[in-house]
């Protein structure tokens, strides 16, 4: 049984059905999984009409109400979810990247993944930075690919805070994958990085160019490419 907590988001998204969205949509992310056909302005203003109305959840109730939605089958509860999560991430206490790993490994694609990446490990990695060693360890060697996509991308908005020795590290650990979610993470976090340090990241590429996808190679140098 639904949370009740949930109840007037299904009335809205039932309301704001269309089927013949819902269907190019679930087409677009390969026939996995299905779909309201909510577009994400919409998405959004329903989102915040039911946060005006019924708030954020309770923190003892968020657990359950975020399995709850990622056990819908319609995508656009795990899209409410993970951005509900993104507005309460930097009042997250330590145990809450237990429920960001649950939900990078359940229903795992890219649409959730570089969410929960960038907007809630990495917002709970700078809050508490004690966990980035031991927790993303644990990813790396789980063989997980969107556990070590997450590794690769958390720091995607730090900027000048990047860890530049992990990230590297862990780069230099998946050098060889055959993976395209892996190869065009490399190549993100790389290109995300030049736009702070675009000398290191041009070093860099070039000094393993030899080892580095074709794909993450193409994708570390687009934006100073397209800066010129």
């Amino acid at each position: 049984m639904m949370h009740t907590y949930l109840l007037p988001l299904k009335e809205q998204f039932e309301k704001n059905r269309n089927e013949a969205l819902a269907v190019r949509m679930k087409q677009y992310m390969k026939d996995q999984y299905a779909y309201f056909g909510i577009p994400s302005p919409l998405r959004r203003e329903i989102l915040r009409d039911f946060l005006k109305t019924n708030g954020l959840p309770k923190e003892n109730d968020l657990e359950e109400i975020t399995k709850d939605c990622w056990n819908q089958p319609e995508r656009e509860y795990q899209y409410f979810i993970m951005e509900v999560l993104g507005k309460m991430a930097k009042k997250a206490d330590p145990s809450s990247i237990e429920l960001y790993e649950y939900i990078s490994v359940h229903k795992s694609w890219w649409d959730t993944i570089d969410y929960i990446a960038s907007n809630l490990v990495g917002v709970h990695f700078q809050k508490y930075p004690d966990q980035i060693n031991p927790r993303t360890e644990i990813w790396m060697i789980s063989g997980n690919m969107w556990l070590q996509r997450v590794s690769l991308l958390f720091q995607l908005k730090y900027k000048s805070k990047t860890d530049v020795d992990l990230m590297t590290r862990y780069i230099e650990r998946l050098f060889g994958s055959k993976e395209f979610f892996i190869n065009k993470a490399i190549g993100w976090i790389l290109r995300e990085y030049s736009k702070t340090n675009p000398e290191w990241v041009v070093n860099y590429v070039h000094e393993n160019k030899s080892r580095l996808a074709g794909l993450s190679y193409r994708e570390a140098l687009k934006w100073l490419d397209k800066k010129g």
